[in-house]
């Protein structure tokens, strides 16, 4: 083999480093599909900070519109919701799941001593640190590390993109990062690559550095296996919007009602950091979620699947009440927080917004420690222990 080949080999076998070991035995035995009520969660992280004020709007508070009479959503334009609440205008999808008891919109989400950075704060929701700790772990992947030790059923997440967010990093096991199953296939299945990944290397020492080469060689073929031909059961007939956001969403929903074993998805979606021009610019950004959302769910409702996921919208921090001289909003503290589910026990606006006249240095006060949404999803809807994996008790929540 010559050395561009070698190398090249070499650093697709490194990302097997990212493959949970319940992958690593796939081709040994038959895929049982899960059963069809299997519980599944889809975790949408908006990058750059949400503006919640303007996503849950308050559209009866005059302070609203006097801190904000250039930015403000006109009431006669906001998609009301209850007597008090409405979304933003580019939030139809959002608008029909209320009506249809299937949001939970959670408000003065955050956590004690914020911080306004993007990376720090970013790292505290995905290590669901405290603003004191530095962890190199995710919550996800402690999430794998607790329950993939000797389990007999396949627990897997996998992150719908190139790289492995730090949330789906644990000590012990990690999830799998793959933007197209078919894609990861091909790549994977290229004759000197598959004869590599099937050589036999027993006359060399498991310790050394070419059998590790080989041995993840195996394991990203066979997980590149698995996740193609589970790809291949179900095409989406729904119409999802070209965009990213759509395409990566259709193609956790084709895995979803395919019947693949993931428990936890993995998604992102930039373009929230609304400084400047935040009208056009936050309307633009919601609407890409919107669209996708509503194809979304209307293909796992026509499949019978939307009772089993539930989706959750999050973002690392809130935004100023007060707008900017740029026509935008700075970074905040408290936000809203959204879950969507054909199975939520308490739909509605969970809580009120933050008081807008009793603000923290001129942020949101924050009521609800974003810890807590964690641990209600790991212990009503992962039937996981989140003291395990958070590491101290949070009080659990009655919506799911």
């Amino acid at each position: 083999m010559d050395r561009r080949k070698f190398i090249s080999y070499s650093a697709l076998a490194s990302a097997s480093l990212l493959i949970p070991s319940f992958l690593k035995k796939a081709s040994a035995s038959p895929f049982i599909l899960p059963a069809s009520n299997q519980k599944i969660l889809v975790v949408v992280q908006w990058s750059g900070g949400n503006d919640g004020l303007n996503t849950l709007i308050p559209y009866r508070s005059d302070e609203y519109y006097k801190v904000r009479p250039k930015i403000a959503i006109p009431a006669t334009e906001a998609l009301k919701i209850t007597d008090e609440y409405a979304l933003h205008p580019s939030l139809s999808a959002l608008q029909k799941l209320y009506d249809d008891s299937g949001l939970t919109i959670l408000n003065g989400i955050g956590y004690p001593n914020p911080d306004r950075s993007h990376f720090r704060s970013m790292d505290i929701w995905q290590t669901a640190a405290g603003a004191d700790q530095y962890l190199n772990s995710g919550w996800i992947g402690r999430y794998l590390d607790a329950e993939c030790k000797g389990c007999k059923q396949p627990y897997q997440a996998i992150e719908v993109d190139d790289t492995l967010s730090l949330a789906m990093k644990g000590e012990i096991m990690n999830g799998l990062a793959v933007k197209d199953p078919t894609r990861l296939y091909k790549n994977t299945s290229e004759k000197l690559f598959r004869s590599l990944a099937e050589s036999d290397v027993k006359q060399v020492d498991e310790h050394s550095n070419v059998e590790y080469l080989y041995k993840t060689l195996r394991e990203t073929a066979q997980s590149a296996d698995y996740l193609y031909q589970q790809s291949r059961i179900y095409k989406s007939l729904e119409s999802y919007p070209n965009t990213g956001f759509g395409k990566d969403l259709k193609t956790i929903a084709e895995l979803i009602i395919s019947g693949s074993s993931t428990r936890i998805y993995y998604i992102s979606l930039s373009g929230f950091d609304t400084h400047i021009n935040q009208v056009n610019n936050h309307a633009r950004v919601l609407s890409i979620y919107n669209d996708a959302i509503q194809s979304f769910t209307t293909d796992l409702k026509k499949n019978d699947r939307w009772k089993d996921v539930m989706v959750m919208t999050f973002s690392e921090f809130g935004r100023r009440v007060e707008q900017n001289a740029s026509g935008g909003t700075d970074h905040g503290k408290a936000n809203c927080l959204f879950i969507a589910s054909g199975a939520l026990k308490k739909p509605g606006v969970y809580n009120p917004v933050p008081d807008l006249t009793a603000l923290d240095q001129g942020d949101l006060q924050f009521s609800i420690d974003f810890r807590q949404v964690y641990a209600t999803l790991l212990e009503k809807w992962l039937d996981a222990d989140p003291v395990e994996i958070l590491g101290e008790k949070f009080a659990i929540m009655p919506w799911c």
